[in-house]
């Protein structure tokens, strides 16, 4: 009797450790947990993340969003040496004096003898197929899981908040997850109900980088920051995504202001050197309507300086709307929710910051636009 009923609790024993674990990040009785990824592959990992390694553009951004930098044990070559305009890395440099996983940059792989040294528990990567990350898995023994920026031409990209909840999920930070996923949210409804019911005002954008630096001529159909605050892009008859203009096509729009992302300002006052004529066609520029705004394309979307574009735009367009916001005090809110610390000096030292565009003398003067 006695063994039958050790073998009856035996067989229990293994029946309900059959049937713990599924598909939806829960234990697989094994330490590990089961998460679906940004395209649609499923991943065992560890149930407990301790050392991470994050490659691609914009993976290693999300996981400093989630507070969880002190996890990463590598990161890659692009990373250390060009920190210019990536607030995230300005934030925290010691990830800089990390081992490197390789040369980084789009479209180029992890060395895969450095990430097997290395023994990260996830690897997470940003902008490759399923058979590249899969390739990648099965080379290292390191489960891979793919996060995704969505298309953000809103900012609220459900794709993006997705990703950002699984890496919550995996390193344990779930909260801190929603708390991003609420900031990005709440600030954007603000901009949103700022500029509600306004007279949109006719804009454009340029020097917007597109695999390297751009003139006034490079633009987008499609810019987020203008569609937050309720702008009228006059360039939105391009269709969305990245165009190059003939600048002629200027004259014949004529916005009422232009807006310069300056990580081009350098190529626009070369050309105004030698094209001066053109600018000052432009009625914006006879007007003092030039501005600039810190570039927030470098290794994909950096979203708070993004945000904070927005509300210097608002800013200029609206003052009385904005009445309350100062551009960089609101800048630096954005940054030391996001990563920790407050960082527009360091991107103005950089690259001009807020404020209006002198031509003539190559300067940016930060100036608050008031109401009228």
């Amino acid at each position: 009797m006695r063994k039958l009923l050790a073998l009856f609790l035996v067989f229990l024993v293994v029946a309900v450790s059959g049937c713990i674990g599924s598909s939806n990040g829960s234990d697989t009785g094994k330490g590990t947990v089961t998460v679906t990824d940004a395209i649609g592959r499923t991943v065992e990992v560890p149930a407990e993340v301790t050392k991470v390694v994050a490659a691609g553009p914009g993976a290693l951004r999300l996981i400093v969003y989630l507070n969880a930098s002190d996890t990463v044990v590598g990161v890659e070559d692009f990373e250390k040496k060009y920190s210019f305009g990536r607030p995230y890395i300005i934030a925290h440099p010691e990830l800089k004096e990390l081992p490197s996983i390789g040369p980084g940059g789009p479209g180029k792989l992890p060395n895969f003898e450095a990430l097997i040294n290395l023994k990260p528990d996830v690897i997470f990567l940003t902008y490759v197929d399923k058979k590249t990350a899969d390739e990648i898995q099965e080379k290292t023994g390191i489960p891979v899981v793919v996060l995704s920026y969505g298309q953000l031409a809103i900012f609220k990209d459900e794709e993006l908040f997705k990703s950002i909840e699984l890496a919550g999920r995996i390193l344990g930070k779930e909260k801190r997850a929603k708390e991003v996923i609420d900031f990005i949210k709440s600030t954007q409804d603000d901009l949103a109900k700022r500029t509600e019911g306004v007279e949109p005002k006719r804009v454009y954008v340029g020097g917007i980088g597109y695999k390297g630096a751009h003139g006034i001529e490079s633009t987008e159909g499609d810019y987020p920051p203008f569609n937050v605050v309720h702008a009228d892009n006059v360039a939105k008859e391009l269709g969305t995504g990245h165009h190059s203009i003939d600048k002629e096509k200027l004259l014949e729009w004529q916005p009422d202001y232009i807006f310069l992302d300056e990580g081009g300002l350098k190529l626009v006052l070369d050309d105004y050197s030698e094209n001066s004529d053109f600018y000052n066609s432009l009625e914006a520029v006879k007007n003092g309507n030039l501005y600039g705004l810190l570039p927030f394309n470098f290794y994909t979307t950096n979203i708070g300086t993004a945000l904070a574009d927005a509300y210097y735009i608002g800013k200029v367009l609206y003052p009385g709307r904005f009445e309350d916001v100062d551009p960089a005090k609101k800048a630096d809110e954005i940054y030391s929710f996001l990563i920790g610390k407050p960082v527009y000096r360091d991107m103005a030292n950089q690259f001009g910051g807020f404020g209006k565009i002198d031509l003539e003398n190559g300067t940016v003067k930060y100036s608050l636009p008031t109401s009228p």
